[in-house]
């Protein structure tokens, strides 16, 4: 058996089957799938629409069970998650997140979410699942093996984001996931850092692995969509929940996150090394109290990062000795080159106040002033760099 393409060979040619692109033996064919707009798939004969009935994932049937497109980028991404068996999309990450839990967690569940968690999947636990019977519980993101001592006869779930959102705490998935299956107690890991291209989620242990393509997959902050992938014994499960909950995304929008797939070890290298260099650099300046990045040795979970991951992104947090959120317009409203808005993982740079100690529940983030996040997109790292030592500037006299 031949060795697996490395990453940048797959997202080449991942989702480009002959029967997709037109790439028929001696017809010559194109390179990119084609956006198929679908909803009614028209059928010769009542024998073939029944035939079609029987199989839903590998033929035309209906618009919401998918096309070429959509298929395409579902193999693109099942290939990230080696020991995945598929993939399913969603409209968005959380929506991703959503389709997940509810795959494996019923009325009367308990599921475990990390303290560090995105703070919509938070704020899911404490309202829909909580709405629905589904009782939620935060645990320390840095607990490792000793996960074990919070399971419960009716845990259905545990959910795992490393690093963790806002304070960037590296989980050891490896354990947590171990203990979970001793106990068969599915693990879902929010990947959407790595992009699948740092941290092999379903290699290390992981039923489910989430990634919101928002995020680095479309890479162009044009693209609102999310993505399941699952083992086997889980996967049947996750797409029957996937269409009982109508979950879909359009052709248009598979297309354009199958175009940043293509090139998406490339920018993951770039963000990686220049948020690196600006990383560093803040690290030394004399107005910051601490750098949020996995890379870093003081950053929780530090050592885990070295021995799993094989890289970084271009997302990280830091932390003033001085100031708080009522000082953040002084840091970020001058900015040139960090635009001030939510998401991150496209090219551009985008820089945001956080407060993680007020959304926290076990309340374990104490910072010593204004913290921050920045999400280092494409431009030269020496222009963002002066755009942060001139926002440094006008913070001094808080000292």
């Amino acid at each position: 058996m031949s060795e697996p393409p490395k990453p940048t060979t797959w997202a080449v040619e991942a989702g480009r089957r002959p029967e997709w692109t037109q790439n028929h033996e001696g017809t010559g064919g194109i390179v990119n799938p084609p956006v198929w707009r679908a909803s009614t798939i028209l059928y010769p004969t009542i024998a073939d629409m029944d035939a079609a009935n029987h199989k839903q994932d590998e033929t035309l049937f209906y618009g919401r069970k998918g096309t070429p497109t959509t298929w395409a980028l579902r193999e693109a991404l099942t290939g990230l998650e080696p020991g995945a068996a598929g993939s399913m999309l969603y409209p968005s990450g959380v929506a991703a997140i959503a389709g997940a839990i509810l795959t494996v967690a019923k009325p009367g569940a308990h599921i475990l979410l990390p303290d560090s968690a995105y703070d919509p999947t938070t704020a899911m636990g404490q309202g829909l699942l909580k709405r629905l019977g589904i009782a939620a519980e935060p645990y320390d993101p840095l607990i490792g093996a000793g996960i074990e001592t919070l399971f419960r006869p009716e845990t259905a779930l545990v959910l795992l984001e490393s690093p963790g959102s806002l304070t960037f705490e590296v989980q050891d998935v490896p354990a947590i996931t171990a203990a979970a299956r001793a106990r068969s107690i599915p693990t879902l890991l929010d990947n959407t850092w790595a992009a699948g291209i740092h941290f092999k989620g379903i290699a290390a242990g992981c039923d489910m692995v989430v990634q919101a393509l928002t995020k680095y997959v479309g890479g162009h902050s044009d693209v609102m969509m999310g993505a399941v992938s699952a083992t086997a014994p889980l996967f049947a499960r996750l797409r029957s929940t996937a269409w009982a909950l109508g979950q879909c995304v359009s052709g248009d929008e598979a297309a354009l996150a199958l175009r940043g797939f293509r090139t998406l070890p490339l920018r993951m290298a770039r963000h990686e090394a220049s948020a690196l260099k600006i990383a560093h650099w803040l690290k030394a300046h004399p107005l910051v109290d601490r750098v949020l990045h996995p890379a870093l040795p003081d950053c929780p979970g530090h050592a885990i990062w070295k021995r799993d991951f094989t890289g970084s992104s271009g997302l990280f947090g830091l932390v003033l000795k001085h100031g708080s959120r009522a000082d953040a317009a002084r840091f970020c409203d001058d900015l040139q080159h960090f635009g001030i808005g939510f998401s991150w993982g496209g090219y551009e740079s985008l820089c945001i106040p956080t407060s993680p100690e007020a959304i926290r529940r076990l309340n374990t983030f104490r910072p010593s002033g204004l913290s921050l996040r920045l999400s280092i997109g494409l431009e030269d790292p020496d222009d963002l760099i002066a755009d942060l030592s001139a926002a440094l500037d006008r913070m001094k006299d808080l000292a």
